[in-house]
């Protein structure tokens, strides 16, 4: 009787302990620890967008030591540039512990760029907008227009036989002559379908079950050009 006793005061003892180890989790996501807040995006200060850069140091006759700001980042500990060379599609990656970084550029060469907000408490990240320059250049004094962003339809979409296009273009000289709208079923798209002023084209019948190529070089009044990347798309 003493034995069953005993034995009953310790399940007593051990569940009460148990009770108490697992009761209320009022700590947060790690189990008492603060909660883990992600990185919010950043906001870009400079090279501005949409304008000529001519506040870098000039290293050579054809590159310039180029300063990127921006606003630093609720929740961020690191910082990676991504930075694109507009004439050839080249990516270069550059991280920074600070809200700013020195990067050295080609004279007169349009660029592209945006900050990815990182945090070493988790794998989260954010993006900030994208903006575009052109570095600086000597003796330029007219710039050819930016590359056309390619909007609809999007890389790799599925679309009915009767497709519209549509795209945005800008110049820091904002002499835009016209687009020409390439497009065809073999890559790089050689077809004209229309030059215009406009920046999109309504209507445009195709083959069905075909894939389609298209492009857009912008045009200055100064007859400076720049070709847009290439798209593809697939009609139903």
């Amino acid at each position: 009787m003493l034995k069953d006793n005993i034995n009953k005061v310790l399940f007593l003892v051990v569940a009460v302990a148990m009770f108490n180890c697992g009761g209320s989790d009022s700590g947060g996501d790690n189990g008492g620890g603060d909660k883990i807040l992600p990185p919010e995006a950043a906001s870009l200060v400079s090279p501005v967008n949409n304008e000529e850069c001519n506040q870098g140091n000039s290293v050579s006759d054809t590159e310039s030591n180029v300063r990127f700001e921006w606003n630093r980042a609720a929740n961020a500990t690191s910082y990676t540039v991504i930075l694109k060379n507009l004439d050839t599609d080249g990516t270069e990656e550059f991280t920074s512990s600070a809200n700013i970084t020195t990067i050295k550029l080609l004279k007169g060469v349009p660029y592209s760029w945006q900050v990815v907000s990182k945090s070493n408490k988790t794998t989260t990240t954010a993006s900030s907008e994208t903006w575009r320059f052109y570095n600086a250049g000597e003796g330029v004094s007219n710039y050819a227009p930016f590359p056309a962003d390619l909007v609809s339809p999007a890389m790799g979409s599925t679309t009915s036989a009767t497709v519209s296009l549509e795209w945005t273009g800008s110049d820091i000289d904002n002499d835009i002559e016209d687009y020409k709208v390439y497009l065809s079923t073999s890559t790089p798209p050689t077809d004209l379908q229309a030059t215009t002023t406009d920046t999109s084209l309504s209507n445009i019948t195709l083959a069905a079950d075909t894939v389609h190529y298209w492009r857009v070089v912008t045009t200055d009044t100064e007859g400076n050009n720049s070709q847009s990347p290439i798209f593809e798309f697939r009609t139903e």
